[in-house]
């Protein structure tokens, strides 16, 4: 009897049996390397070698995968892959199949980001409530980036289709690099300080993680939420990211959609002012119909009566008052002219000159005495002698006269 090991097996099952091993065995594997001999087939799919110093292995990213990468590879770029090991039976050949990929060293920098992200967000530099609204129609737009870029170009054929008359002013920038972040940061701050413009667009193209770390800089993350002026972020495509990206009050996903984020095209404003004067129009049409509909129902004479309706008893009211005010002062006048008859009557009653009318008179000493002065008024004969002189006062006229005789 024929031992199992003495099977003799066709390429094909042996092949598939490999295979079943390989799956199975290493379903998942993360793998770091050197890429080479890269090939991008009509099909969309990546085909390259990944190797190292020592060894060689065959890889496919299909392309469905291929379209989600953040960067484009490269022969010579180092990545880290993930995938599953598989057999291409129809050349003997084991290969990895490729679920994702990103560039040697960008753990590390993901988590050295995450942890700074981390950190400012404690200090509410991401907060909602720090954002500022956009200027709907900036009269100047400021542009913080590389003067030779292609984010640059393309702002700027944004701006001029959609609206020529907006002013930009370029900060020029490096993007990238040891100095770039410093520069970024001393171009946000330079705009706010001299009020250069209504809003900010601050970004530039795609890159590697690498690339774009300037935006992420803590000294550019801070000039963006410090910025008076609204900041519009756009950092590289819309799959890329930065943490200027959260302190800024809007992200764009590429430079170009900034660009239209600040820029309300003139077309859309003349159809929104077109859209206005219609709805303008047709209120008033629609109040002055409805004022000759309410018109046409008086006509002069009902018009009329309704107005004496509402006049006649305001007028009868204010002729009721003013003779009402008539009387009273009348009354009030008749009253004080009685007193002050009463009270001059009173005076000539009261006065010297009413008693002298009377037949009376006054007698006065002519001639000083000790103790009596002259002209004092006598009113006891016992106080004169004969041969005193006398002045006498009537109702009119006065007379002077010696006393003769003195009765008791």
């Amino acid at each position: 009897m024929r031992n199992e090991s003495d099977k003799i097996l066709s390429v094909s099952a042996l092949t598939a049996m490999i295979k079943g091993t390989l799956e199975s065995g290493f379903p998942s594997v993360a793998v770091e390397g050197e890429i080479s001999n890269l090939k991008s087939a009509s099909s969309g799919h990546l085909y390259f070698s990944l190797k190292d110093r020592e060894a060689m292995i065959q890889a496919v990213m299909f392309r469905y995968r291929f379209r989600d990468l953040s960067f484009e590879p490269k022969d010579g770029m180092k990545v880290q892959i993930r995938g599953g090991v598989s057999l291409y039976a129809q050349r003997g050949q084991y290969q990895l199949l490729v679920e994702s990929m990103r560039r040697a060293g960008e753990g590390e920098i993901l988590a050295m980001l995450e942890e700074r992200r981390r950190a400012l967000a404690a200090e509410g530099l991401f907060d909602e409530a720090r954002k500022k609204p956009l200027p709907r129609l900036p009269e100047k737009v400021g542009v913080v980036t590389s003067p030779t870029g292609a984010a640059l170009r393309d702002i700027l054929n944004v701006l001029g289709r959609r609206n020529s008359g907006v002013g930009v002013i370029v900060l020029g920038t490096a993007v990238q690099g040891a100095e770039a972040a410093g520069q970024i940061a001393a171009r946000i701050r330079q705009a706010n300080r001299l009020k250069l413009v209504d809003v900010l667009i601050v970004g530039r193209g795609g890159g590697s993680l690498e690339d774009l770390l300037a935006f992420s800089d803590e000294k550019v993350v801070r000039a963006v939420a410090d910025s008076e002026i609204p900041v519009v972020s756009a950092v590289g495509h819309e799959v890329d990211w930065a943490l200027c990206d959260y302190a800024a009050d809007l992200r764009a996903p590429t430079p170009s959609a900034a660009a239209e984020l600040v820029s309300e095209s003139r077309e859309s404003v003349l159809a929104s002012l077109e859209q206005a004067s219609r709805g303008l129009a047709t209120v008033m049409r629609s109040r002055f119909d409805y004022a000759r509909m309410a018109a046409a129902r008086f006509s002069p004479a009902d018009v009329e009566a309704r107005f004496m309706r509402l006049f006649l008893p305001l007028a009868r009211r204010h002729d009721e008052a003013r003779e009402g005010v008539a009387r009273a002062v009348s009354e009030r006048f008749g009253d004080v002219s009685h007193r002050i008859g009463l009270a001059l009557s009173t005076l000539e009653l009261a006065s010297p000159q009413a008693v002298l009318e009377r037949g009376y008179a006054v007698v006065r000493r002519k001639e000083a005495l000790p103790g009596i002065p002259a002209g004092s008024a006598l009113r006891d004969a016992r106080s004169l002698i004969p041969g005193d002189m006398v002045d006498i006062r009537f109702a009119k006229g006065e007379s002077t006269a010696q006393v003769r005789e003195v009765r008791k």
